[in-house]
């Protein structure tokens, strides 16, 4: 049933204008900001304003850890993927880094200053997950219910 979701967020260049946006941001700490930016546009856009904090948080969360961990240092031309995905009563936060390497939720620390972004991932979503790419990188994502009858 959610297959055509799964191939869309795995393959964003076959996204029906309608039901899918994608951007990519350069590896800069700026690019945090522009795709909330981009997830507040077209959460917009498609009436679902509802999702909009969560998405967002979840968004900019994916794209925090994606430039952190996963895009080489000094790699301009290592750019991420966001991807949103909108199915039936669904829409998928999808992420595309050009690591192989698996995210890895850490055990919470209070004090420190980073270490909770999948904590907030999985608190603010349905569910979310990880799947690696054909050739090189991974796609990381996101799922939440929109808001209505389903």
């Amino acid at each position: 049933m959610l297959e055509p979701l799964w191939q869309a967020v795995l393959a964003p260049e076959r996204l029906a204008a309608a039901n899918g946006a994608t951007c990519e941001l350069p590896a800069a700490l700026e690019s945090v900001r522009d795709a909330r930016r981009f997830t507040r546009a077209t959460l917009q856009r498609w009436d679902l304003g509802a999702l909009r904090d969560s998405v967002e948080l979840v968004a900019s969360e994916l794209v925090t850890n994606a430039l952190r961990y996963a895009v080489p240092v000094g790699a301009p031309g290592a750019p991420v993927g966001l991807s949103l995905v909108r199915w039936t009563s669904r829409v998928v936060c999808a992420v595309r880094d050009p690591s192989a390497i698996a995210p890895v939720t850490k055990d919470p620390d209070f004090v420190a200053e980073t270490g909770r972004g999948l904590h907030l991932v999985e608190s603010f979503s349905e569910n979310w997950g990880w799947h690696p790419l054909s050739g090189a990188g991974k796609v990381v994502w996101a799922l939440f219910l929109t808001p209505g009858p389903h």
